[in-house]
């Protein structure tokens, strides 16, 4: 990149130098024709310094703009390079030090016009053609210089807008994969740890009765054809055009099905106690589907990192209040954690905060696991 700027600044200056180095030639060649021999050489000397200083100009263009303008002064023959340099000050610099190089210029005409007057003109003519020039390339060089700095900006909002677009695309797309992978867990986790139940108690109780084994096989039979439905109903959720604030998909499950968890965690031979009777009547359709979920991702991890022991479960509220849900169990000590351990909680605290609700787990000094959550529930 600092190259490329050399380059370019330097092909600037040349082509600077070689168009203000034929003007000043035609101005020289037009006006010292009917000179004496030292105002040509006057003139021979101030177009070369003149042309010289074309170089400075675009490098410094106040500091060259000023000795160009003292120059004109001298000789008619750096009019050209005081007229580039007002504007090219006035393009590229601040209005006011342009103004600066301008009225410099000016100031060197005013002399030149005073013992090298213009035939055929007056001075006052001469001084008002020379400030109305000096106006307009002031002018006209600010007017680039907005422009320029107008199409930058531009350019940058462009570009920031074309960042800004590309970021809510990633945001997006991992807030795809985040649901995507929130809704696999929360069915896959659920169905899987109930296969791994029924599989564990074929395989460790074989010598159970032909008809108890047929029963549990069937059971798993069951229970994977329940697993690929849910799957099915979670991918054709995923594809469906979804209008939902939240981003999540529409509610499946009600707070009654929690009693079908129930039953399947007991016939997993996962040992579970409600505390009293589901709250009735059923809330809102989503606050129903997030407690269905809250109770089935317990009742999963518990399979999980507590197999075996019991599981307690207390739901409570009613309309106007708080939908309340409690379940714990006892931890079993030295139990390796099964991978990915903690993501389906992190997911559904998400998931109730989303509907406006709270949730809370620990693990108390008796090594009792306790998750709490509440929902708001509408009168």
């Amino acid at each position: 990149m600092t190259c490329v700027n050399l380059r370019s600044r330097a092909a600037a200056t040349t082509l600077s130098v070689a168009v203000i180095g034929v003007l000043v030639g035609l101005t020289v060649w037009t006006t010292t024709r009917a000179e004496s021999p030292a105002l040509v050489g006057l003139d021979l000397g101030a177009a070369a310094l003149s042309v010289g200083t074309t170089a400075w100009i675009v490098r410094r263009p106040i500091t060259g703009g000023v000795v160009a303008g003292l120059l004109a002064a001298v000789s008619p023959a750096a009019t050209p390079v005081a007229s580039f340099a007002a504007l090219h000050s006035a393009r590229i610099r601040p209005f006011r030090l342009a103004t600066v190089v301008a009225a410099t210029g000016v100031a060197g005409q005013a002399v030149q016009g005073l013992w090298r007057p213009m035939p055929g003109l007056s001075y006052g003519w001469w001084l008002l053609l020379m400030a109305a020039a000096y106006a307009a390339l002031l002018g006209w060089g600010n007017w680039l210089r907005a422009r320029r700095n107008l199409v930058a900006a531009l350019r940058d909002r462009a570009r920031r807008a074309e960042q800004e677009q590309q970021r809510r695309v990633t945001e997006a797309r991992q807030a795809e994969r985040d649901r995507i992978a929130r809704e696999m867990h929360d069915v896959l986790a659920h169905r899987l740890s109930l296969l791994a139940a029924y599989a564990g108690a074929i395989e460790y109780r074989p010598d159970s009765t032909p008809q108890r084994l047929t029963a549990a096989a069937a059971v798993v039979r069951d229970s994977a054809h329940q697993a690929l439905e849910e799957l099915r109903e979670v991918i054709t959720l995923l594809r469906r055009d979804d209008d939902h604030a939240d981003g999540d998909a529409p509610p499946t499950r009600t707070l009654a099905d929690v009693a079908r968890l129930v039953e399947e965690a007991h016939a997993a031979g996962q040992p579970v106690r409600v505390d009293g009777s589901l709250p009735a009547p059923d809330p809102p359709a989503r606050i129903g589907d997030t407690a269905y979920r809250i109770v089935r991702e317990a009742l999963t991890n518990a399979r999980k990192h507590a197999p075996g022991e019991l599981v307690e479960l207390a739901l409570g509220g009613a309309p106007g209040s708080r939908l309340t849900i409690v379940v714990s169990n006892q931890t079993v000590p030295g139990l390796t954690a099964a991978p990915g351990a903690g993501t389906g909680l992190i997911g559904l605290a998400e998931r109730v905060a989303l509907a406006g609700g709270g949730l809370t787990h620990e693990t108390d000094d008796a090594g009792r696991f306790r998750l709490s959550a509440w929902l708001p529930w509408p009168a």
